[in-house]
Formats: structure tokens, C-alpha cells, sequence
């Protein structure tokens, strides 16, 4: 038997066919249908049907159906509150994957406890009983794994790991409030300070090699410039990882997790990141050193496709 994950995003649904060993036996990606939820629905039966012939199977053999999609969702995870890369508010698309599959259990999470939830089962997490992943990219996303499974809240609203509040009336961010962690510590905030040090000091190599263009700075710019030497981009690096150490130090002292681990385009640094970020939080944390592990996401993006198809056994565990 097979589960089917899908990882739903704004440019491409990506689709795979987990086999009973949690290997990926097939997958496949498709354009994003921005023309509404039923031709969203429509995308992922006509995606789930070429997996299936990849490998010779049929809908028979489909055990479950998992989706993960960037947004919130309603207690029941039947319903997609706010997606507002996909266009979706308030669509019950569980139901309408549910007419797509006959018969079949269909399963619904937020993208980044998908995530979360793939580290457990095949990468950082593997053998926690508790486990964060935290996400870093455009914004900053997150999962919890408690006693084994994943924790969505005690209300089922989701555990909001970027909105920890870390500056008091700091800078603005996407929630509307000031002074969250993802207003400091995700991709677009590094980039965001690259671009202020390139326009206050037009002597550096952040200035030089963006030509002044302020669209060109994004963290893996900041990031290669840092890594070059140049004195800016290495300051607004050393204040993101002070920022970032402070936010898992919280983490750590909240939750006590085995694992700690942190995926995204940022995580690619490696240990130009991890090294002094270890430090920082060592410094922070009530524990000091004896907290848990702060290792690198293993399952890059792939994550969200391999945690849906992985809810079926949340559900059950």
C-alpha cells in the first residue's frame, strides 16, 4: 500500500507516493492552477494518477492522501482558513479532495508541521520523542513534535514558532505585530538589513557587488559577502545570529526538545551558521550546553511532500 503526499504551493503542487518501507517510490510536480480550489482538487487526482501508473498501481492501493498547504487552518483540519499564496479563505478543501478519493482517508496539515513531521519520520528528528523544526525562509515556519506526535496546539490553532516576540516595538512584520522572530530571524529580514547596511555604507562589497541594487540583496547574497569578508555584511550576519540564538534559546527553555533542528535556504550556510550560532545559544539558554541538539533540517524541500504523506501515521500513532 501507498500514501500520497502533497505539498501544495503557490507556483507548483508537488506530489509523491510513499511505499510501506516510507521510501519515495514516484513522484511528480505540476503547475499551480490559479483559476480556484476545484481545479486545485482536480490537479492533485490527475497528479495522484500519473504517480500511481509510475509504479504500476491503482487507487486500490492507496492507503491514505496527505496535504499540506502554507496557511491556517480550522480546528479540524478540514478547512483552509487563509492560504493567501493560493487564493484560499475559508475553503473547506479537505471535502473536495475527499470526492477526489472515494473511500480513502485524506489528511490535512499546515506546511511547515508537514515539515516537522518528515524529520521525524525520515530525517533531523528521527527518534524524538520531542523534536522542533524550525523554517527559514521568506518567513519563519515551524513544527513542534511532542511525545512522538505532532503537536498542533492545545486549541488546534497550531504552535505560531515565528510570532515569538523577541524586540518590543521592534520592526513591523507580516502579522501586523512589531518585534516577532520572523521580523528578525527569517530570510527576508536578513535581507532586508543587507540591504539597509549596502545603502549606509557604499564602500562595501554588499554596495559593490549589488551595484547599489537593493533587489539584489537577498540572505544568501548577505550571507556569500559575510563569508568574503567584508566587514557589513559580516556585522548584519553576527546581529541575525544573535537574533536567531535568542529565539532558540526560548525554544530550548520552552520545551526542553531532544532536537532542535533548522531547515530552509538559510540552513545551507552551514557551519559558518552553526558554529557561533551554538555558542550564542549556549550563552542564552537556562541549560547552557547541556540543551538539546541544534543540528541542520535533512530533508530540504522535500519536507512538506514526505510529512503529508506521513499523516496518515500521526493519525494512527
Amino acid at each position: 500500500m501507498y500514501q500520497i503526499g502533497v505539498d501544495i504551493g503557490g507556483t507548483n503542487i508537488k506530489l509523491g507516493l510513499v511505499d510501506e518501507e516510507l521510501n519515495l517510490a514516484a513522484r511528480t510536480s505540476v503547475p499551480f492552477p490559479h483559476n480556484g480550489a476545484d481545479a486545485v482538487a482536480d490537479a492533485v487526482k490527475c497528479a495522484a494518477d500519473d504517480v500511481l501508473r509510475q509504479v504500476g498501481a491503482g487507487g486500490a492501493d492507496v492507503q491514505s492522501v496527505g496535504i499540506v498547504v502554507p496557511g491556517s487552518l480550522d480546528a479540524e483540519c478540514r478547512t483552509v482558513l487563509d492560504a493567501h499564496n493560493l487564493g484560499f479563505h475559508n475553503v473547506p478543501f479537505r471535502d473536495l479532495i475527499e470526492r477526489r478519493f472515494p473511500g480513502v482517508p485524506v489528511y490535512m496539515a499546515n506546511d511547515a508541521d508537514g515539515a516537522a513531521l518528515a524529520e521525524l519520520y525520515r530525517g533531523a528528528l528521527r527518534g524524538c520523542k520531542t523534536g522542533v523544526l524550525i523554517t527559514l525562509g521568506t518567513g519563519l515556519g515551524g513544527g513542534t513534535i511532542l511525545n512522538g506526535r505532532l503537536f498542533t496546539g492545545g486549541m488546534h490553532h497550531g504552535s505560531e514558532l515565528g510570532h515569538i516576540y523577541l524586540v518590543e516595538g521592534g520592526e513591523a512584520c507580516t502579522c501586523g505585530n512589531r518585534g516577532c522572530a520572523e521580523a528578525y530571524c527569517s530570510a527576508s529580514a536578513l535581507a532586508r538589513e543587507g540591504a539597509r547596511a549596502m545603502q549606509a555604507h557604499p564602500e562595501s562589497l554588499l554596495a559593490k557587488m549589488s551595484g547599489g541594487d537593493a533587489a539584489k540583496v537577498d540572505a544568501k547574497f548577505v550571507v556569500d559577502c559575510a563569508r568574503a569578508g567584508d566587514d557589513a555584511a559580516k556585522a548584519v550576519f553576527a546581529d541575525y545570529q544573535r537574533h536567531l540564538a535568542s529565539a532558540c534559546a526560548s525554544i530550548f527553555n520552552l520545551l526542553d526538545p531532544e532536537v532542535l533542528a533548522i531547515g530552509g535556504g538559510l540552513s545551507g550556510a552551514g557551519e559558518f551558521l552553526f558554529a557561533p550560532l551554538e555558542a550564542l545559544v549556549n550563552e542564552r539558554c537556562f541549560y547552557h550546553a547541556a540543551h538539546g541538539a541544534l543540528v541542520p533540517a535533512q530533508l530540504g524541500n522535500d519536507a512538506g511532500m514526505i510529512g503529508a504523506a506521513m499523516l496518515h501515521f500521526n493519525a494512527q500513532a
